[in-house]
C-alpha cells in the first residue's frame, strides 16, 4: 500500500472516529449527572465518569488534529479497551451491546498503526 493511500485511509478513519467520540463524549458531558450515576452504579468513583466523558470528547478532537493523532488514539484505545471489558464482564447483558465499543477499538488500533507506519504523512 502506498503512503498516499495509507494517509487517505487514516484520515477517513480519523474523521469518522473523531466525530463519533466527539458525539459520544459530548453526550456524556451534556448529561453529566446520568453519566456519573452510571459510573457509580458500576462501582467507580464519580471523578472517573468525568475522566471518561472529557477524555472521549477531547480524544475525539485530538483525532482531528495532526499533531495529536497518536496521543489521542493511544488514550482512546485505553478507554475503549476498558469499555469492551466492562461490556463483556461487568455490565448485565453487556455482551449484546459490545459491538460498537469493539469496532471503535479496532478502528483506533488501525489508526495508530497507519500513523506509525507513515509518521510523516499527516
Amino acid at each position: 500500500m502506498s503512503a498516499s493511500t495509507r494517509n487517505i485511509i487514516a484520515w477517513v478513519l480519523q474523521g469518522l472516529a473523531g466525530l463519533a467520540f466527539i458525539f459520544i463524549g459530548g453526550m456524556k458531558v451534556k448529561d453529566l449527572s446520568a453519566t456519573l450515576e452510571n459510573f457509580t452504579k458500576m462501582g467507580f468513583p464519580a471523578w472517573f465518569g468525568y475522566l471518561i466523558a472529557f477524555g472521549e470528547l477531547l480524544g475525539g478532537i485530538g483525532l482531528l488534529i495532526p499533531r495529536t493523532v497518536r496521543l489521542a488514539a493511544a488514550g482512546l484505545i485505553i478507554i475503549m479497551a476498558g469499555a469492551v471489558y466492562m461490556h463483556l464482564f461487568k455490565i448485565p447483558n453487556g455482551a449484546a451491546t459490545v459491538a460498537p465499543a469493539a469496532a471503535l477499538l479496532v478502528i483506533l488500533v488501525v489508526i495508530l498503526l497507519l500513523r506509525r507506519l507513515a509518521p510523516n504523512a499527516v
